[in-house]
């Protein structure tokens, strides 16, 4: 049974950096690629960013590509999302998760198998 556990989320003001960390329990972590999805208030759940299982290829949504950073180290069995000069528009719950092994889309939520809790950040303006 692999378990994804989020932290830290916060309240931080508009311009701020947070940085998310996922632990994940179970001995495979390294052979799979993970991601980070996020969730407003009324509103789909959304990709954020992706990560291969060697670290080597990340890709991320239009909107926070140049602000979000994914990486990973695999010794430690966590994933990490850098987060700079968020916007209010960032709120949400985010999560993280593990690609199924058979996945094509990178972006598309039913192709990750397991999901922590998720962590709250928020934007203030």
């Amino acid at each position: 049974q692999v378990q994804l556990v989020e932290s830290g989320g916060g309240l931080v003001q508009a311009g701020g950096s947070l940085r998310l960390s996922c632990a994940a329990s179970g001995r495979t972590f390294s052979s799979y690629g993970m991601g980070w999805f996020r969730q407003a208030p009324g509103k789909e759940r959304e990709f954020v960013a992706t990560i291969s299982w060697t670290g080597v290829i990340t890709r991320y949504a239009d909107s926070v590509k140049g602000r979000f950073t994914i990486s990973r180290d695999n010794p430690k069995n966590t994933v990490y999302l850098q987060m700079n000069s968020l916007k209010p528009e960032d709120t949400a719950l985010y999560y993280c998760a593990r690609r199924s092994a058979a996945s094509r889309d990178y972006s598309d939520y039913e192709e990750y198998d397991y999901w922590g809790q998720g962590t709250q950040v928020t934007v203030s303006s």
